[in-house]
This record gives C-alpha cells, sequence and structure tokens, in this order.
C-alpha cells in the first residue's frame, strides 16, 4: 500500500488515466469495427468511408500513447489490403 503523499497521488492519477486510455481504445476499436463490418458486408464504398475514418483514430491513438506505432500501421496496412482486394 502507498505510504507517501506522492504515492497516494500516482494512484490517484494512474486510475484516471486508466479509464481515459481505455476509453480511447475502446474509440479505436470501434472505428476498425465498421470497417470490418462493412467489409463483412461486401460494400466498398462504405468500407472506404469507413477506413478514412479510422485512419485518423489510429494516428490519434499513437499520438496519445495508446497504441504503438507499429501496431496501429500494422492494423491499418491489413484493413487497406482488404478493403482494396473487395
Amino acid at each position: 500500500m502507498a505510504n507517501t503523499p506522492q504515492a497516494k497521488k500516482r494512484i490517484r492519477r494512474n486510475d484516471r488515466r486508466a479509464e481515459i486510455n481505455g476509453n480511447r481504445l475502446s474509440r479505436i476499436r470501434t472505428f476498425v469495427k465498421k470497417v470490418e463490418s462493412a467489409l463483412a458486408g461486401g460494400d466498398k464504398a462504405e468500407a472506404a468511408d469507413a477506413l478514412k475514418a479510422a485512419q485518423p483514430e489510429l494516428a490519434r491513438g499513437v499520438a496519445r500513447g495508446v497504441l504503438h506505432k507499429n501496431t496501429a500501421a500494422r492494423k491499418l496496412s491489413r484493413l487497406t489490403k482488404r478493403v482494396s482486394a473487395l
């Protein structure tokens, strides 16, 4: 258990950051799922639009430190490949 005031503050801060980061990650997953559902539906135009919306979300996740740069690049690359193959 934390004894010093600074350690107690870090626990409070870490809890707040974990909640915010969880919300950000959930938002990114939602955008990715929209692309995947459009792909499953076979609608190329809708999938392309969803991909266009998901791309800045992934980039924002990298900028905020929620996702690793290579993870976002890999996800974006795979989605782009699937959309173009449609």
